[in-house]
């Protein structure tokens, strides 16, 4: 997850300090299980063997994988795991960012989208039906982890803290009169886009600021790193998605999702489903912020 995890308690509530180490503890278990950056994970293993024959896997990660198709079918396929191949053909995952020509881009999206994964419920096995597919739960992996963080720490009777994964994910358990205060910040602005006042709710914000490449020439152009799946291009438009919803997982995979399908994509899935705020900055000369939808437990001040 490349990021440091954090928990945050109320100065009177020291006590449960042991358990908030026990939480961070289970951050590393997550992190070895679902990553792509080491061979010895289940998710390595799985993008090994699945392409030849059914790979099983364990519940927990079968259910992530289960809950990943489901969000990429609500989002119209904008919220994709399966991009690796295009992040590679962009030169991104060795941080050699390059416009690859129209034949590397469309031989990449061969490999590339969730409904060629079929997951069996029966058996819990994972299987690609295109060769050189790659699962990398990046977008979702942070949210994940947050929950079930929050959950250990409920469990041992914690009815206040702030878990935080980076600068980019935010899990408030309880608060104090409206609850934690969160700057909503844009990884490429130097202001700050609203606050927020967050009780048993989650915050996700993806930008495009992260990783990115200009090409040189009178037509010179920014590309940021995230791949919009459906064309193989990355995605233009937005430059940083922030969504609140009552589950970190959600809110983490949503930010990812509204930044590649922009406007359109946000105001649709908000309009369908309640329980979302979405926080949507343009890249569009103006650096304007719309916002969408709601979700109880989050106030928003612009």
């Amino acid at each position: 997850m490349a990021c440091r995890f954090e928990v945050t308690l109320f100065e009177d509530d020291a006590r449960h300090i042991d358990l908030a180490r026990a939480a961070l503890d289970e951050a590393g278990r997550i992190e070895a299980a679902l990553t792509v950056f080491h061979e010895s994970s289940e998710l390595s293993r799985i993008n090994r063997h699945a392409g030849t024959a059914p790979a099983s896997a364990s519940d927990e990660l079968f259910a992530l994988l289960t809950r990943c198709q489901q969000l990429h079918a609500a989002t119209g396929g904008v919220f994709d795991i399966t991009s690796t191949p295009l992040s590679r053909c962009w030169g991104f995952l060795q941080r050699e960012g390059r416009v690859p020509p129209a034949a590397d881009i469309a031989a990449a999206r061969g490999s590339v989208g969730m409904d060629r994964v079929v997951l069996d419920a029966t058996v819990r096995s994972v299987r690609f039906t295109q060769p050189a597919m790659e699962l990398n739960l990046g977008s979702i992996g942070k949210g994940y982890a947050l929950d079930r963080l929050g959950q250990l720490l409920r469990r041992g009777g914690v009815r206040r803290a702030l878990v935080s994964a980076g600068g980019s994910s935010v899990l408030a358990i309880g608060g104090e009169g409206r609850g934690w205060t969160i700057d909503v910040t844009s990884p490429v602005l130097d202001r700050r886009i609203g606050r927020l006042r967050l009780r048993d709710a989650a915050l996700g914000t993806s930008g495009a600021g992260e990783q990115f490449f200009i090409t040189h020439g009178a037509d010179a152009t920014r590309y940021g790193h995230v791949i919009d799946p459906r064309t193989g291009w990355p995605a233009r438009g937005v430059l940083s998605a922030s969504v609140v919803t009552r589950d970190a997982e959600t809110a983490d995979a949503l930010s990812t999702a509204f930044l590649v399908g922009g406007v359109d994509a946000t105001d649709r899935y908000c309009r369908d489903r309640s329980g979302v705020l979405a926080l949507i900055t343009l890249d569009d000369g103006t650096a304007r912020t719309r916002v969408f939808g709601h979700c109880v437990g989050a106030q928003l001040e612009m």
